[in-house]
């Protein structure tokens, strides 16, 4: 979660002032809070999502697999949150200008129907959980367009008010799930439509299909007029870009258009503009010897300076992702057949140059180990001139006998040789990951659970750095200290994606073990963003209470494990076909 940058209402950022079109358009309506940019109306009709979601034809998992109820949670029918209606207004005022964001914990409810409970009443976590969630929705001008970072009482915001494109992904996913797709619509066209501003940092412009890192709303209460303030980069940490949020943005309309199949959003002209931006900025030539994108510390949800520099695992997996989601999304127009072969190419480069240089195992490690340096030719076998004294004393005891994960970066000399948790996820539900590699990175988990899940899942990454390497590589940052926040903390927000992994290799076992860890400790704790120690054991030292993607996070990975068929949303088949990702293992039910 990206932190300590606090947009005040005080000084919004400068696009709000270039936006004529934003705040001329509210002026003329304020008595009528319809969405300006956007015309709704065009697509709110399309097609209604009933009580029980029906599923799209193409997200569903093989039969026998959402036949399967898991004993996590009681079979009941499923109860939107009705969110049609939210509005939230915080009451500080400065300059005439509000913040709106959620209710203080304590406070009453933005959402005007009753707890979402029923049906949960033997689990009061997921009871709890839903509520903090519908807390944490922000509106704007009427609609429900995001969720808060946190909603923690006792410390100050800082930029936890706002709303960022990669918390909300969980977010979302657990709104579709629960049969509330208006939410997730309303998010993805508005930031879109923020995608269009003019983006600069200094006196230099970023590239047009930067999507931002986050948004807030701001209300003028004497005007009575509500804008949107973007953070491009330009108040992170680092002043880093995003390069996840593009990525996120197009797997979660991917996800919208399986869930409800209803493909007209998709197909409007902002969202496909949106795409080919996106797509733009990663497919332009350059010199680039490699089909990996080359980027900088903090620009994922690891956004401190944290040795990630040049191409990390996290950013190839959801580049690979938001490719294949592009091809499905992309109309077969004369514009789109043209970026759809571009796309092709580079997927068919991308996914060799990951699974052959990025993979590592004990077979591999052997090989490294062995390397010989200085090699001139096309036969060279050690490629990147790698160093095979470079290689860390910890992973010859880390890797097991059985299993393997694709590691951390790979570059001209340099392998970064630790486990990351959501990029090795992300490649398997995207099946960059082969279907052996997928099984392996499965093993790795069980082999090494106390490493990386330990007593609450699961790593960001593993192992820590401390003493005179973290010194150098993060330089001296108090809140990476060892096994704390992106250092190898404990993050809850993980498990979706360790669950939805699981179901697609059919590990379900895996899951559950860790839902039940998490379950443990996450409602007494009041849900924290992150824990920390080696084994997850304590509260992180700044960690934020009711961290809204650590309460997404549980409540997706208890509804597919309840009916994994919601995993079609988030996961990509192998491009050949290939049902063995897919199957039910023997150990379902185990």
């Amino acid at each position: 979660m990206p932190s300590v940058q606090n947009h005040t209402a005080t000084s919004p950022k400068p696009q709000t002032e270039t936006q004529s079109s934003t705040t001329e358009t509210q002026t003329q309506n304020q008595n009528n809070p319809i969405e300006s940019e956007i015309d709704f109306s065009k697509i709110d009709d399309q097609q209604k999502t009933r009580l029980n979601l029906e599923r799209h034809r193409s997200c569903e998992l093989e039969r026998s697999i959402f036949e399967i109820s898991s004993p996590l949670i009681p079979s009941s029918p499923k109860h939107p949150l009705k969110l049609d209606k939210l509005r939230i207004i915080n009451s500080d005022n400065n300059n005439n200008m509000q913040t709106i964001s959620s209710p203080k914990i304590n406070g009453g409810s933005c959402v005007n129907t009753p707890l979402f409970s029923h049906g949960f009443e033997s689990n009061p976590s997921m009871a709890e959980a839903w509520e903090a969630l519908k807390r944490s929705v922000v509106c704007f001008r009427g609609r429900p367009v995001g969720t808060i970072a946190a909603l923690d009482p006792s410390e100050e915001s800082l930029n936890y008010d706002q709303v960022f494109v990669r918390d909300f992904i969980p977010a979302g996913l657990a709104f579709l799930i629960s049969g509330e797709p208006d939410i997730v619509k309303n998010f993805l066209l508005k930031t879109v439509r923020l995608q269009s501003w003019e983006k600069k940092i200094d006196r230099f412009k970023l590239g047009e299909g930067v999507m931002p890192a986050s948004f807030k709303v701001l209300h003028n209460p004497i005007l009575n007029k509500e804008t949107l303030v973007a953070d491009f980069g330009e108040s992170a940490i680092g002043r880093v870009a995003p390069v996840d949020s593009g990525f996120w943005w197009i797997v979660l309309l991917r996800a919208y258009t399986k869930s409800t199949g209803d493909s007209s959003l998709a197909e409007l002209p902002e969202c496909q503009n949106g795409i080919r931006l996106i797509l733009a900025l990663c497919l332009s030539e350059g010199f680039d010897t490699f089909p990996t994108l080359l980027c900088t510390d903090g620009c994922c949800m690891i956004d401190r300076r944290m040795g990630i520099y040049g191409y990390p695992i996290e950013i190839q997996a959801l580049f690979f992702m938001a490719l294949r989601c592009a091809v499905q999304l992309l109309k077969h127009d004369k514009e789109g057949k043209e970026l759809i072969e571009l796309i092709t190419k580079r997927l068919q480069a991308l996914s060799y140059h990951i699974r052959q240089y990025f993979w590592l195992d004990l077979a591999h490690l052997n090989d490294i180990y062995r390397y010989k340096t200085e090699e001139y030719s096309h036969t060279a076998v050690n490629k990147f001139n790698v160093m095979p004294d470079s290689l860390p004393d910890w992973i010859f005891d880390f890797m097991p006998n059985k299993g393997g994960y694709f590691i951390g970066n790979v570059s001209p000399a340099r392998m970064d040789f630790r486990w990351f948790c959501l990029g090795n996820f992300v490649a398997i539900l995207a099946s960059l990951a082969t279907v052996e590699q997928s099984e392996a990175i499965m093993d790795l988990v069980e082999e090494r659970w106390e490493e990386l899940v330990g007593e609450m899942p699961l790593k960001v990454c593993y192992p820590t750095m401390e003493t005179h390497e973290w010194r150098i590589v993060t330089g001296c940052d108090p809140k990476n200290t060892r096994w704390s926040y992106h250092n190898g903390g404990s993050w809850p927000v993980l498990l979706w994606l360790l669950t939805a992994a699981c179901i697609k290799t059919g590990r379900p076992q895996i899951a559950r073990r860790a839902i039940e860890l998490a379950e443990s400790r996450l409602t007494k704790d009041s849900w924290p963003e992150y824990y920390d120690g080696k084994l997850g054991r304590y509260v992180g030292k700044q960690a934020r209470k009711y961290q809204t993607w650590s309460v997404a996070g549980y409540l997706v990975a208890r509804m597919m494990m309840e009916d994994p068929s919601h995993v079609g949303m988030v996961s990509l088949e192998e491009e050949r076909g290939v049902k063995g990702t897919l199957r039910r293992s023997a150990s379902w039910t185990n």
